[in-house]
């Protein structure tokens, strides 16, 4: 037996996967057991978690894999540094300490993770290697193009290769501070979302505008070429040295200073969004061309952040050239802790590589799971009312009623996703048919902006009936392809409605999903098979047995700012802290009315209000 344990930490969430002879064993972001969104620490209990789902110890394993490289971020940020001295020195001063305790000393901390039990190699993946790793071993492909995206690794910030059987390599690649994530998490720092996070929020905003400033982006901050490659030029742009990502003639050149956080959105931030949102996927689009041609693959994988820009993701599947497109479910800095331990398995040790058809991702449902045991003696300790109700197909019957009469159901079931989204272990569910159900679950569940969207799951037999999927029945298990709700279930636009403007035209009912339908007619789909999904397919089954319709909402189960939630105990505090109706931890089912008064106080208080988001 080969144990391996992957690490990504110190920058922005942090996690740990573990591969055992070539199979993907665990994998979890440290945020879910901290609490601390993004959590960029040293993922200690993600990694006591992976050993503990393989019953091993830190000297049984063979492998330690880092997903970066230290030294070489370190020479990228002094030589930035220098490039722009004496400007930045506040930056400079604010970094250095971090790196000089910590960060420089990655061995040291790992070692020190593992309790001084792993005394063997450690192993250290260049990032871009890492993102590369993670999207095309677990692929379906026995070979595929590989592209990747993000703000910055060491030097790069994109790149693109090939993938061949158990091996990788990367040709070509964009380096700092030309970034096409860099240029993305400006505009959502310009547009007052916090960077790193809120990245989704804007490519949510953009339906609301119109791309009025995409020549401006164009003629001003950068220059694109047919390849998809850029250089931006960087006296609009203070990401490099400062502690803000836009200057003043950034300001100046889209009428003025930032959106302040949390402030009114006005039209201007919405065509903003609009603008970057679009350049955004015409530069990807160029990228894929340029990569088909370049490496003369049908297939292409995809990694690294700004490959969770499901609307770009959605436009190179419709209109590249690829016959195929998968997408690492964790594109983002936790899946490089997944993608350097496969490195180790099959670059660096030779092993054989089987493909799956489907992927050898597992659903990504690689989190923790809890007993029956477990979660009894939980809510037995708390005096929780509940029913338990062990007929499988008597538990989806009794949900899909609930769902089907709008109610809200927070759904918890076996193991927890790996990624950002929400597939159908960790989720509130509610009914897509509902006028006001994507008002309501904004408002007084998730707590957040009322324009976001959310997603339909759909069971995969039928997506093609709700969703224009190109043509051909595509998987999306993951949630990370956009596609347009079929003009067939779409309900015509009054004169009146089709005069509304900015967040008004959340007020038009748009189809017959309308809870799932953006205001462009688009909905980011995930499709619901039973051999990846299980009881939460099976509860889709009943919703349409019972209703004839195949769609529920399905968002992720937590409030604003706070991770998806990991253990019982923090689903039933977040079902107590919202306006739930139902929560369905396995065979559990509890109802929000039925709770003790004494518990409603105890778990769902915020004494200082909602975490940031």
């Amino acid at each position: 037996m080969t144990a391996i344990l992957g690490i990504s930490a110190f920058y922005h969430d942090s996690a740990a996967a573990l591969v055992v002879d070539g199979s993907i064993v665990a994998a979890a972001q440290e945020e879910r057991f901290t609490r601390r969104k993004h959590d960029p620490d040293f993922p200690q209990q993600a990694i006591d978690y992976c050993l503990s789902e393989a019953d091993l110890k830190p000297e049984d394993l063979d492998f330690v894999a880092f997903y970066d490289k230290p030294l070489l971020k370190f020479d990228r940020l002094l030589e930035t540094y220098l490039a722009y001295s004496p400007a930045g020195f506040r930056s400079f001063a604010t970094a250095i300490p971090l790196w000089l305790k910590q960060k420089l000393h990655v061995s040291r901390e790992i070692r020190k993770g593992l309790n001084r039990g792993y005394q063997k190699r450690l192993v250290f993946t260049e990032h871009h290697e890492s993102h590369a790793a993670s999207a095309f071993f677990p692929s379906p492909y026995e070979e595929a193009a590989i592209l990747t995206v993000d703000g910055v690794g060491e030097w790069a910030t994109a790149s693109y290769g090939v993938g061949r059987g158990n091996r990788i390599e990367l040709s070509h690649e964009l380096r700092f501070p030309h970034s096409l994530g860099m240029l993305y998490s400006a505009f959502t720092y310009y547009c007052g979302f916090r960077v790193n996070s809120g990245e989704y929020k804007l490519m949510g905003l953009a339906p609301y505008g119109e791309p009025k400033y995409a020549d401006l982006i164009r003629e001003r901050l950068i220059d694109v070429k047919r390849d998809g490659s850029l250089r931006l030029d960087m006296s609009y742009f203070r990401f490099a040295h400062g502690l803000r990502m836009t200057s003043r003639r950034f300001h100046e050149l889209f009428g003025g200073p930032p959106r302040v956080p949390d402030g009114p959105l006005t039209q201007r931030e919405m065509d903003l969004a609009a603008s970057i949102q679009h350049v955004t996927e015409e530069i990807m689009l160029r990228m894929a061309r340029h990569v088909h041609g370049e490496m003369g693959q049908k297939n292409l994988c995809l990694a690294g952040g700004v490959a969770l820009n499901c609307v770009a993701n959605g436009r190179i599947l419709r209109e590249g050239p690829f016959e195929s497109v998968w997408i690492q479910p964790s594109a983002g800095d936790a899946g490089g802790a997944l993608g350097t331990a496969l490195f180790v398995w099959h670059q660096l040790l030779g092993k054989e590589r089987n493909v799956n058809p489907e992927d050898s991702q597992h659903g990504s449902l690689l989190g923790p799971r809890f007993s029956s045991e477990e979660i009894r003696a939980f809510l037995d300790s708390i005096a929780a009312p509940y029913r338990e109700i062990t007929d499988e197909d008597a538990l989806c019957t009794t949900v899909a009623e609930a769902i089907a009469s709008e109610k809200v159901v927070g759904w918890m079931q076996g193991r927890m996703e790996f990624g950002p989204r929400a597939l159908g272990s960790r989720s509130i569910l509610g009914d897509a048919r509902s006028a006001r159900m994507q008002s309501l679950l904004n408002r007084k569940i998730k707590f957040r902006e009322s324009f976001r969207p959310f997603a339909p799951a759909v069971l995969s037999d039928r997506a093609t009936e709700f969703f224009d999927t190109n043509g051909a029945t595509r998987d999306s298990p993951y949630m990370l392809l956009v596609a347009q709700v079929n003009e067939a279930k779409r309900r015509p636009t009054t004169p009146a409605a089709a005069s509304l403007q900015g967040l008004e035209r959340l007020k038009i009912n748009r189809s017959e999903i309308p809870a799932v339908t953006h205001v462009d007619g688009s909905a980011r789909l995930q499709t619901v098979d039973h051999s990846r999904h299980g009881r939460f397919h099976r509860l889709l089954k009943a919703f349409e047995k019972q209703t004839g319709s195949p769609v529920v909402i399905n968002t992720s189960f937590n409030v604003r700012g706070e991770p998806i939630v990991c253990t019982p105990q923090d689903a039933y505090r977040c079902f107590l802290a919202t306006d739930m109706d139902l929560l369905v931890i396995e065979q559990f089912v509890l109802e929000k009315s039925q709770q003790p008064p004494g518990n409603v106080r105890r778990f769902a208080d915020y004494p200082q209000g909602l975490p940031p988001d």
